[in-house]
């Protein structure tokens, strides 16, 4: 099974395993710090090597998609493919003005989907994070505040990030999260360790229109050409763009997503549901 497929639910009572490039990075810091030690003159070298090894950590944080650093759900599982199945995901919501407007869109097809949700949105909003569960939707962690610089938290910030979030979407919502998608996809090795000590799973996408920055012209291509069975859609229905008319673009842009999944028939279904079934 592959890391992209992986569906083990992480579990507190079972040890963490570190990937194979985090394992292999824990050996490397080992290994130069001894050699520097037993070797001083070699010191330049080992810094190089740790150097080297946290570089290509850091790249693999601000790639969203990258499983090296722990497993990460990039798709459906083979039984969703087979059943025709894609997930519609929301990120930074809830909105009080999009999301219930979001909601319509779907229901009008007989569509779910997940909403990864802000801890202190959810807070404020949990009106709507009863109406998201009402209405059959999934709702997610994607951690309390959204803050840029969540990779660099440290493990106990990581922590308080996504334990808080959760206490706030359970408290507003009445259903506790499984997954959890980190702000912007970025990520740091320190974060697989706390998602298993939280019982929680890593979801990215397989496409991303980028409806925080693009007009609909340009988000609707990026996810639905060539559009298939087990795509995850990573949409906005918080901090979303605008259009010139001041239209969110993910009301714009749903519809023709809908349409396209209708004329390829494929059906969305919110991730647990995908997932579990």
């Amino acid at each position: 099974m592959t890391a992209e497929l992986a569906q083990d639910e992480p579990s507190p009572s079972t040890p963490w395993r570190p990937s194979p490039v985090v394992a292999g990075s824990m050996g490397l810091h080992c290994l130069a710090g001894v050699g520097a030690l037993a070797s001083p003159e070699y010191w330049a070298l080992a810094l190089g090597a740790i150097a080297a090894n946290q570089a290509v950590l850091t790249a693999a944080g601000m790639w969203p998609r990258s499983a090296w650093l722990g497993p990460n759900v990039r798709r459906l599982p083979a039984s969703a493919r087979a059943r025709g199945e894609i997930s519609l995901t929301f990120d930074d919501g809830p909105d009080p003005d999009v999301t219930p407007r979001v909601l319509d869109l779907l229901a009008e097809r007989g569509a779910s989907a997940t909403f990864f949700c802000i801890g202190e949105r959810s807070r404020a909003h949990a009106d709507l994070c009863r109406e998201i569960v009402r209405r059959g939707h999934g709702i997610e962690n994607h951690s309390r505040r959204h803050l840029p610089t969540f990779p660099m938290l440290g493990m106990g910030g990581i922590r308080r990030e996504i334990a808080a979030a959760q206490a706030s979407i359970v408290q507003a919502a009445g259903v506790a999260p499984r997954f959890f998608r980190p702000p912007a996809g970025l990520r740091s090795p320190l974060l697989d360790p706390v998602l298993h000590e939280l019982g929680l799973r890593l979801v990215s996408w397989t496409r991303r229109g980028f409806d925080t920055r693009h007009q609909p012209g340009r988000v609707v291509p990026k996810l639905v050409d060539g559009l298939a069975a087990g795509d995850i859609l990573l949409l906005h229905d918080g901090q979303c763009a605008r259009t010139p008319a001041g239209i969110p673009v993910v009301l714009e842009v749903l519809p023709r997503v809908l349409d396209a999944a209708e004329r390829a028939r494929l059906r969305p279904v919110a991730l647990h549901h995908a997932i579990d079934s």
